[in-house]
Formats: structure tokens, sequence, C-alpha cells
């Protein structure tokens, strides 16, 4: 299984490449958009795709970008607070008794 984060493609660099420039939570990646490419590239710009290891893998529309970049920040915050509660039980157990 792939995980594809979505990103909005905010230009084209490298038309002979198929490359474009995309914005993932405010970060800009090049990407190849080899897999989403019609017959304009220009025609891509402003438009939200799933991204994985550098390849815009399909486009989605903007409300499901929404919704899966709001699901990944939960997880990230469901992943610090796990990690802040093992950090606590651990430092109750004391030296040597681990958890």
């Amino acid at each position: 299984m792939c995980l594809g984060i979505p990103g909005q493609i905010v230009a084209i660099t490298a038309p002979e490449r198929m490359m474009a420039m995309a914005e993932v939570s405010g970060v800009r990646r090049e990407v190849n958009v080899a897999c989403v490419a019609g017959a304009e590239l220009g025609d891509l710009i402003g438009q939200w795709a799933l991204i994985h290891v550098g390849f815009a893998m399909s486009l989605i529309d903007e409300e499901e970008a929404a919704k899966t970049l709001e699901a990944l920040h939960d997880l990230g915050e469901a992943q610090e607070t796990l990690a802040q509660m093992a950090e606590g039980d651990a430092a109750l157990a004391g030296p040597g008794e681990g958890v």
C-alpha cells in the first residue's frame, strides 16, 4: 500500500521532462506529472494531485485534498500524543524498570 499526499500543482518547471512544481502544506517540491498529464501541461496548474515519491499519481478535487490533509494532520497529532504518553510512562517507571 502506498500513501499519496495531496499537493497543488503551481507551475510547470520542465515540460520536456514532464516536471512541475507542487505545493504540499506550504512546501514546494518538483514532481513528475507524466501519470496525470493531458494534452496541455499548463492545464494542470491549480489542480490537486496525490503525490507519492516524487510522482503525481492521480488528480483529486480540492475537497478531497482538504479532507486528506486534515486526516494526515490528525494522525500526526495522535502520534505525537502517543509518544508523549510513552515518555510519561517511562518517566514514572523509573530507571531500570522499563515499560
